[in-house]
């Protein structure tokens, strides 16, 4: 009798999404004129085993940021960062997000896993935007920050690739930008919403490319 061949499935049915998309949901948009890169919420709760917001996607993406960030810095593009924050002890602004996603209250000051991870600490010229909500967009000034700056690009790095990568991609498109998702610097806590959310952002609302051709770019495009 045959064997059941699981990863034989998995391809068979990536290969009939993507022909199912082909010609419909494969826009390219490429970069524009101006990119800024954006690090999402890369703080220490996604890669500290003892944190339940452990994320192992998490890590490897954050060990993948430091040519990235320094591709950035040495181009002279702008770095902007986000972290989630909310006031102690009810986390009240943190509305019925905290109460969907409780696990999310440990995101308050003082609290070692909101400290942002080793490798992507900010310097102190740049910028950080702290969120309360999914979205790098959602009631922050990162669209006034971005436009005044002549941006019309958003490098996306960060966590997680189902949650905050997804709602800032939807948004940064909304908004006006063109949105380019860098594969190997962002991670979910697991591989099947990591690679289905990559795959629609792809299909939808931005170009998902590898660290290499961020870098490739941002180095021969310096500000």
């Amino acid at each position: 009798m045959a064997t059941h061949d699981a990863t034989q499935d998995s391809s068979a049915q990536e290969n009939s999404a993507q022909e199912n998309y082909r010609g419909v949901w494969d826009g390219r948009i490429g970069f524009g004129r101006k990119a800024a890169l954006l690090v999402v919420d890369f703080m220490q709760g996604y890669v500290l085993k003892e944190s339940p917001l452990y994320a192992p996607g998490v890590v490897e993406a954050v060990a993948n940021m430091p040519p990235l960030l320094d591709a950035a810095r040495q181009s002279g593009t702008p770095v902007i960062h986000t972290n989630i924050l909310y006031h102690a002890p009810d986390q009240i602004d943190g509305g019925i997000w905290v109460k969907k996603s409780p696990v999310m209250r440990a995101m308050v000051p003082g609290n070692p896993f909101a400290e942002f991870c080793t490798e992507v600490v900010p310097s102190s010229t740049e910028p950080v935007i702290t969120k309360q909500y999914a979205s790098a967009f959602f009631g922050t000034s990162l669209t006034a920050m971005l436009v005044a700056m002549g941006v019309d690009t958003i490098i996306v790095t960060g966590c997680s690739t189902s949650g905050c990568i997804r709602a800032t991609a939807v948004d940064g498109l909304q908004h006006g930008f063109r949105v380019m998702v860098v594969r190997d610097c962002v991670g979910d806590r697991h591989s099947d919403p990591h690679e289905a959310n990559l795959f629609d952002i792809d299909s939808k609302y931005g170009d998902v490319i590898d660290r290499q051709a961020a870098i490739d770019h941002l180095l021969n495009h310096s500000s």
